[in-house]
This record gives structure tokens, C-alpha cells and sequence, in this order.
């Protein structure tokens, strides 16, 4: 079977990309790298016709690939395929996220040296946390200068405070695949493991749903506290971030 492996602008993949979202069903970490033009686009055609797409990072994580959808008609297909791609891409590391199939089959197949990076998390329940000390709110403009004091995120879009006082700081990312929304927040260190972190969280993710998202969140697996805090709030690790070098 004649295999082509042709660089395009990233415009003729991005219907394809709305099949990849579909199948993968949960929040694409590098979703905007092509958007942002962070990325390469490479369409794979088998026989003459049309058999998917791959992503090779340019800028962060250089020549990787980190986006690979082939058609079901095409799967068996997918070990020649991504291999050409790797060849025509000049590609040396692959980035994957456990939770999508198909590329993390490609990793095991292709790298070497693997490590796992970030933990992926995704909605799992409801908590009922309370927080009788503070009050959570939006982030005014008159709040900045006392958060960045305070060494939290001054832009961030959400806050709990008591008496006055940040404590804690926080917000909603939405560049990421619609309709997932990623979750980042901070407690002032002389206040933490008081609950603020997940009471937080648990906030965030209300204000994610209200406006349309599904909340989504990650950390570094080395961040224990984070994760707990994560996990006291009901997002519950669903995936991790994987990379590796291209077998010589």
C-alpha cells in the first residue's frame, strides 16, 4: 500500500480534528498548539486517499508528535502510517496522554525512555465542602496589587478572602477543546491545609459548568498536596502525560 505523508496548513486538518475530539471525549491538553501555530500539520494518505492527520510541535516540545487520528477504515494501518510520519516530520520525541489509544499505542510501539509528566484530571463528583471563614468572589481590579502581595496569581479570575485578606486565587482556562474548561489555583502558604485549596476548587468547577465547560484540571506527579486537594473536590485522576524518544 502506497503511504503519503504531506505537510498542509493546519486549516485542511481541522475538520479531521473534530472527529479526533469526538472519539477522545475528555479535555486535549495541547488542543490550541495548532490554533497558536505551535504545530506542524501533516495529512496521512493511504492508497491515494485520505487516512487521517498528525501534529508535530514546533516551538514547545520541538519535534514531537502530539496529535495522531487515523479513520477506522485505516486503523490497521497506523504503525506504517505513524512511522512515515515520524521519517517526512523529522520527528524525535512523541507526547501522549494515557487516555488516547491510539497515540499512546504509537508511543509504546516507537519510544524509548518514556517518563510520565503531569496527571490528568477529570469530574468525578460532587463535594459539599463549606467555608464559614472566607468568602469566595470575583477577582476586581482593586484586588490585584493585594494578591500579587500576597504571591497569588493577580490575574486571576477568582479569589477567597477573609476579613479582606486573599487567601486564596484561582480561575477557568478555556483555550483548551471546547467544552472543557482547566482548573488552576493557589493558597497563600500561610494558609494552606486549612481546606481553602479544595473549597476553592470545588467553586470553580460551579463556575466552569455555568458557563458551558466541563471542568478539567492537572498537576505534576510529584505534587501530592495539589493532587489531594484536587481529589477532596471531586476531580479525580482519569490519565497521565507521557514522552519519549523515537526509537533509533
Amino acid at each position: 500500500m502506497h503511504l503519503e505523508i504531506t505537510r498542509v496548513p493546519v486549516e485542511e486538518i481541522t475538520p479531521l480534528r473534530e472527529l479526533h475530539r469526538q472519539e477522545m471525549n475528555c479535555q486535549i491538553i495541547h488542543d490550541s498548539f495548532p490554533r497558536r501555530g505551535f504545530s506542524d500539520a501533516y495529512l496521512l494518505r493511504s492508497g491515494g486517499r485520505i487516512a487521517g492527520y498528525g501534529l508535530v510541535a514546533n516551538r514547545h516540545w520541538p519535534d514531537t508528535v502530539h496529535e495522531f487520528h487515523t479513520f477506522p477504515a485505516d486503523r490497521a494501518d497506523s504503525a506504517p502510517l505513524f512511522r512515515r510520519l515520524m521519517e517526512v516530520s523529522g520527528a524525535t520525541r512523541i507526547l501522549a496522554q494515557t487516555n488516547d489509544p491510539l497515540l499512546l499505542l504509537m508511543l509504546y510501539d516507537c519510544a524509548e525512555n518514556i517518563t510520565a509528566g503531569a496527571i490528568l484530571f477529570e469530574d468525578a463528583f460532587t463535594s459539599h465542602l463549606s467555608c464559614p471563614e472566607g468568602e469566595f468572589r470575583k477577582v476586581a481590579e482593586a484586588d490585584r496589587e493585594p494578591l500579587r502581595e500576597a504571591d497569588l496569581d493577580a490575574d486571576a479570575g477568582w479569589m477567597i478572602e477573609i476579613e479582606g485578606i486573599p487567601v486564596a486565587a484561582g480561575g477557568v482556562l478555556c483555550h483548551y477543546n471546547p467544552p472543557y474548561g482547566d482548573i488552576y489555583m493557589g493558597v497563600r502558604e500561610s494558609h494552606r491545609r486549612r481546606g481553602f485549596g479544595s473549597y476553592l476548587v470545588q467553586e470553580l468547577k460551579r463556575v466552569a459548568y455555568e458557563s458551558g465547560k466541563r471542568p478539567a484540571a492537572r498537576c505534576s506527579p510529584s505534587n501530592m498536596a495539589s493532587r489531594k486537594t484536587m481529589e477532596k473536590a471531586g476531580l479525580l485522576p482519569c490519565g497521565r502525560l507521557l514522552e519519549g524518544d523515537v526509537t533509533k
